[in-house]
């Protein structure tokens, strides 16, 4: 199973987002409302603690934010879930048709969680908070370079396309259109996090240590956990100050909290919280359920098929080119 991410899917990306809500079962409640689990039934390690481990997909049938014109509504009835299936449905019928399955976006091909969650983003808003002057300055700044700059050279190119790192595998995890596959290796002291995209792999200690004081950012942070009853909770900070979250720049005051509590099973609640001052005016959380999937992850080859960073590259020199033929 091979897949790579190209500028020109981008477009057939979005357009199956907006279908996926018809995808995602309806039976089973979200799990802010869901009933408490036996501990019978939560898989367990040699020492009691709740065994994490396996391949999961986080695939969502939901947005990060909740659309504007639900206001302050976190949980769609199961019948008005089914209604928006049906229109989605409707509306794809008349639109152009694509075999996307060879892309890897077919709806066969990734296993949505249930929920009737109307958004990512928990809370009375359920979208991102304002942005601090300072932060919507820098955030100005970059655009303007990136639009002047983007194609200079590999080193102007997204860091996802310079096969660097994904950015979506955070912390915090947000799901993603394709590829929304991860693996949980957990052992004594450790738990480790496999993204099937340009496997990015995030070990957290949780044994108790203390954060390193490195003053060596790290791409995915610096991760701590440790064990709140049978809840995970890791703590990460030192970011990269290069990375993005939702496509905004970060600053070196960003701290996230996640919370991994298994439900049963084949399903993980995964809870997240980002409090970066320097950036929003205001922290601000998520949560959706990943479901275990019965696959192994595959390579994902980023360098060796990375031809849009050719073609891309390629096509700016040709169209320099041809802009200094004309002026001559």
């Amino acid at each position: 199973m091979y897949r790579r991410r190209i500028v020109a899917a981008a477009g057939l990306m979005v357009g199956i987002a907006t279908l996926a809500v018809a995808q995602s079962p309806v039976a089973q409640k979200p799990a802010a409302k869901a009933t408490s689990t036996k501990v019978s039934d939560i898989p367990r390690t040699a020492d009691g603690k709740p065994d994490l481990s396996g391949v999961f997909s986080n695939a969502q049938s939901i947005p990060i934010q909740r659309p504007a014109n639900l206001g302050e509504k976190e949980f769609y009835t199961p019948e008005e879930l089914a209604a928006n299936a049906a229109r989605q449905r409707q509306a794809a019928e008349v639109g152009v048709h694509y075999d996307t399955s060879q892309f890897g976006l077919g709806a066969g091909q990734a296993k949505y969680a249930a929920t009737l969650r109307t958004s990512v983003i928990v809370g009375p808003e359920g979208r991102l908070p304002a942005l601090t002057p300072e932060a919507a300055k820098i955030q100005s700044q970059r655009r303007a370079v990136t639009a002047e700059h983007q194609w200079d050279g590999p080193e102007t190119r997204p860091l996802a396309e310079r096969c660097i790192t994904w950015g979506f595998e955070g912390p915090p995890m947000m799901p993603v259109g394709y590829n929304s596959d991860l693996e949980i290796v957990q052992g004594t002291g450790y738990v480790a996090i496999v993204q099937e995209m340009i496997h990015d792999t995030r070990v957290i200690p949780t044994d108790g240590r203390p954060f390193s004081g490195a003053k060596v950012p790290q791409w995915m942070g610096e991760s701590r956990g440790h064990w709140d009853g049978d809840t995970l909770v890791v703590e990460t900070t030192n970011y990269n100050p290069r990375i993005a979250i939702q496509g905004t720049p970060i600053s070196d005051a960003l701290k996230v909290t996640e919370r991994f509590s298994r439900l049963d099973a084949n399903t993980i609640l995964y809870r997240f919280t980002v409090d970066d001052p320097k950036t929003w005016v205001k922290p601000w959380s998520g949560e959706y359920t990943m479901t275990k999937i019965d696959s192994p992850l595959y390579e994902y080859a980023c360098h060796e098929g990375n031809y849009g960073m050719q073609n891309n590259l390629s096509g700016a020199r040709a169209t320099e080119k041809a802009a200094a033929a004309k002026k001559k």
